[in-house]
C-alpha cells in the first residue's frame, strides 16, 4: 500500500505553513474531529525557507483509514492469530490443507532482502546528509527543538541475531545528531547496553514513510526477540521487503520515503526534551543516547510522515485500538479467562484498562490482575477494573460505568506496587510507583445514600472547607455517586477530605482536581487517571478519596518536577482561524479539548 491507495481519505492543505507549530497545530485540531482526514501539506516552509517535499499527518486518521491500511478488519488479523496459536496436528486430509494454509501464512513473515529500493533513489552522504532539508516539525511551544516524530528506528544486537524496530521520538540536536528517545523499559535501549558493555559503536536507522502498516507495526508490542516487520508480512500476505543502508549493515523498508542512517556511540549522551508527549503532558528533559547522521537517502518524490501527540483524541486512539484488537489473543494465551479488554484513549492507554472476564472461583480477577501487571507492556497499565461476562461492551463507556459503580465494593480494591511506564510523572518515584485494581465482576452491596443536589451538597461542603471552589456529581443513579470536588490548593487534597467525611450519608467516592475539568467528564477521566499515584492518592475509608490534583513540592512533599500540560499557542490557533483552516469543529468541541 501506498499513499495514492488512501487518497479519497486525503485533506490537502495548500496554504503555506510554518514546520514550527503552525502545521502540527492544525493536524492536533483535526485529530479532534468526528471524522478526521489525514492532511497533506503541500507547501511547507520555516520563515522564508520552502521545503521541496510535502508534510503527512494524521496517516490513521479514523477507523475506516485503518482498515484500508490494514487491508482486512481487525477482527479477521486477530482470528488469524488465535487459529495458528491453538492449531493441532492435523488428522484428515482438509485438516492437513487448512494447516498448510496456515502454515503458508507463517512463511510469508520472513523477510526478503532485496538489492535495491526505491527509497534509494536520491542519496544524500557526507556533507550533503543534512537533516535541514526535511521539513521536521517542532510541535508544541515548550519543546525542546524539532522532533521526528513517526521514525521507525531499526537497530540489531551486536552478535545480528536479533534485529528490532520501534517507533521513538528523535530531537533534532543540529544537522547531523538526532537524540534517541529510548526508555529503559524498550527494545533498543536493551539492545544499546550490548554495545555499551563491549565499548562499540551501534548501527541505527530512521526509516520514515512508505507503507503505512510499517509504522503501526514499529508501535506493536512483539514479544522480545521477534522482529516486529514480521508482523507486517502475517498482515499483508507476502514477504517483507527490506533493503540494506548504503553506510551500514541495517536494513530497511524499500519502499520508505526517507531513511536516516548512522550510529551512535555508547558512552555519549545528551540532554534530551521538554517534548509535549502522549500522556497530555511535558516530559522532562534527560539525557539519552546519540544518533550520529552519515547518509539520507529518498525516494524520486518523497513525502515526509509526522505525528502530533498531546491531549486525547489524537491518531493514536486509532493505532492503539488496532493494537488492543490484533494483540487481543495473545494476551489470552496468558490470562486464558481473559474474554475482552479496552484501553480507553483518554485514560492515555497505560493508565487504565477495563477487562472483561470469565471469573471462575474467589480471587479469580487479582490472579488476572497479576498476571496482567507481569506481561510486557502490559506491566506499564497503572489502573485495572475487571468486569463480569454479563457487563456492557468494554466500550460503551456510559453503560460500563454504570456497570462499574453498580458492582462496586471497596473490600475489592487491590493497591500494589510495581513499574510503571518512563512517561509517567505522578508515581512516588521514577519509574515505580502504585498499581490500582478494582474487581468490579459481583453486585456491589453499598447501601444507597442520601442523594443532594450539587447546589446543597456545594453548600455543605463550603462550609466545612473555604478552599472548595465548585462540585459536580456524576453517575447519581448508580449505588456508588462520584463526586468531584474543585479546590484552591493550599494545602493536601487528604485535609480536605478529613473535613468532609461527616458528610459521609452524601458521599461514597470523591474526587479531587485543581484544574478546570469538573464539568468535563472526558478530560476528567485523562487527568485523574494521569495524575494519581494509588499509593499516595487513594484513600479507602467511610468514603472513597481519590486525590487527582497536579503534585507540588511545598504541599504534597512530592520531590520531583512536576511537568506543565500540553497546550496549544493562543496566537497559532488565532492565525490558522484568520486564515479559515480551523473548520469543522464547533467552539464548544475546541473547549472541550482544551485547545481554546
Amino acid at each position: 500500500m501506498n499513499l495514492s491507495d488512501l487518497q479519497k481519505y486525503i485533506k490537502i492543505i495548500d496554504t503555506p505553513l510554518d514546520v514550527n507549530l503552525e502545521i502540527p497545530h492544525l493536524a492536533y485540531i483535526e485529530a479532534k474531529k468526528k471524522n478526521p482526514k489525514i492532511l497533506m501539506f503541500t507547501n511547507p516552509v520555516e520563515g522564508e525557507k520552502k521545503f521541496d517535499m510535502p508534510v503527512v499527518m494524521n496517516i490513521f486518521a479514523n477507523d475506516e483509514v485503518v482498515r484500508e491500511i490494514f487491508g482486512k478488519d481487525l477482527e479477521e488479523i486477530a482470528l488469524e492469530i488465535e487459529n495458528l496459536i491453538k492449531m493441532k496436528p492435523p488428522k484428515t486430509l482438509s485438516e492437513k490443507l487448512k494447516a498448510f494454509g496456515k502454515l503458508f501464512a507463517i512463511k510469508n513473515t520472513i523477510p526478503k532482502s532485496v538489492t535495491s529500493g526505491d527509497c534509494q533513489y536520491h542519496i544524500y552522504e557526507g556533507e550533503a546528509a543534512k537533516l535541514s532539508r526535511l521539513p521536521i516539525l517542532k510541535t508544541w511551544e515548550l519543546d525542546g527543538g524539532k522532533f521526528i516524530t513517526m521514525g521507525q528506528v531499526y537497530t540489531k544486537s551486536l552478535d545480528g541475531s536479533i534485529r528490532n524496530v520501534g517507533m521513538y521520538r528523535l530531537q533534532v540536536y543540529d544537522d547531523k545528531r538526532l537524540g534517541l528517545h529510548w526508555q529503559i523499559h524498550k527494545d533498543s535501549a536493551h539492545l544499546f547496553w550490548e554495545y555499551k558493555k563491549a565499548g562499540l559503536k551501534m548501527p541505527v536507522a530512521v526509516a520514515i514513510g512508505g507503507d503505512p502498516l510499517w509504522t503501526w507495526c514499529a508501535t506493536a508490542p512483539m514479544p522480545p526477540g521477534i522482529f516486529e516487520v514480521m508482523l507486517y508480512g502475517f498482515i499483508r500476505g507476502k514477504n517483507p521487503r527490506l533493503v540494506k543502508c548504503v553506510s551500514n549493515d541495517l536494513e530497511v523498508p524499500a519502499d520508505a520515503d526517507i531513511v536516516i542512517e548512522g550510529w551512535c556511540d555508547p558512552e555519549e549522551m545528551e540532554i534530551e526534551g521538554m517534548f509535549g508527549d502522549h500522556t497530555g503532558y511535558y516530559t522532562l528533559k534527560k539525557p539519552f543516547p546519540v544518533m550520529h547522521v552519515d547518509t539520507i537517502t529518498t525516494k524520486k518524490d518523497p513525502v515526509y510522515y509526522a505525528t502530533v501527540v498531546g491531549k486525547p483524541p489524537l491518531e493514536d486512539k486509532y493505532m492503539g485500538y488496532a493494537t488492543e484488537r490484533i494483540f487481543l489473543p495473545l494476551l489470552k494465551t496468558t490470562s486464558p479467562d481473559l474474554i475482552d479488554y479496552a484501553m480507553p484513549e483518554n485514560g492515555v492507554f497505560h493508565n487504565l484498562i477495563l477487562c472483561k472476564i470469565a471469573p471462575r472461583y474467589p480471587g479469580h480477577s487479582l490472579q488476572i490482575m497479576h498476571s496482567l501487571w507481569g506481561v510486557g507492556q502490559m506491566s506499564f497499565v497503572k489502573h485495572a477494573i475487571f468486569v463480569n461476562e454479563d457487563a456492557p461492551k468494554l466500550r460503551d463507556y456510559e453503560k460500563i460505568t454504570e456497570y462499574i459503580l453498580n458492582h462496586f465494593n471497596p473490600r475489592n480494591i487491590l493497591i500494589s506496587k510495581g513499574i510503571v511506564d518512563e512517561l509517567d510523572h505522578s508515581s512516588i518515584e521514577e519509574l515505580v510507583g502504585g498499581k490500582l485494581g478494582i474487581d468490579a465482576t459481583s453486585e456491589s452491596d453499598s447501601k444507597k445514600i442520601e442523594l443532594l443536589s450539587d447546589e446543597e451538597l456545594s453548600e455543605k461542603l463550603k462550609e466545612l472547607d473555604e478552599s472548595i471552589e465548585e462540585i459536580k456529581q456524576y453517575m447519581t443513579h448508580t449505588k456508588n455517586p462520584i463526586c468531584v470536588i474543585k479546590y484552591n490548593k493550599t494545602k493536601k487534597a487528604k485535609e480536605v477530605f478529613e473535613r468532609i467525611k461527616i458528610l459521609k450519608n452524601h458521599l461514597r467516592i470523591v474526587v479531587f482536581i485543581n484544574t478546570p475539568e469538573t464539568f468535563n467528564p472526558y478530560m476528567l477521566m485523562w487527568r485523574v487517571t494521569n495524575n494519581i499515584d494509588a499509593l499516595r492518592d487513594v484513600w479507602i475509608e467511610d468514603i472513597i478519596g481519590i486525590d487527582g490534583t497536579n503534585k507540588d513540592k511545598n504541599i504534597d512533599d512530592f520531590d520531583r518536577e512536576w511537568p506543565p500540560d500540553v497546550d496549544t499557542t493562543k496566537e497559532i490557533i488565532e492565525k490558522l482561524k484568520n486564515l479559515g483552516l480551523i473548520e469543522g469543529i464547533s467552539e464548544e468541541e475546541l473547549k472541550k479539548y482544551q485547545i481554546i
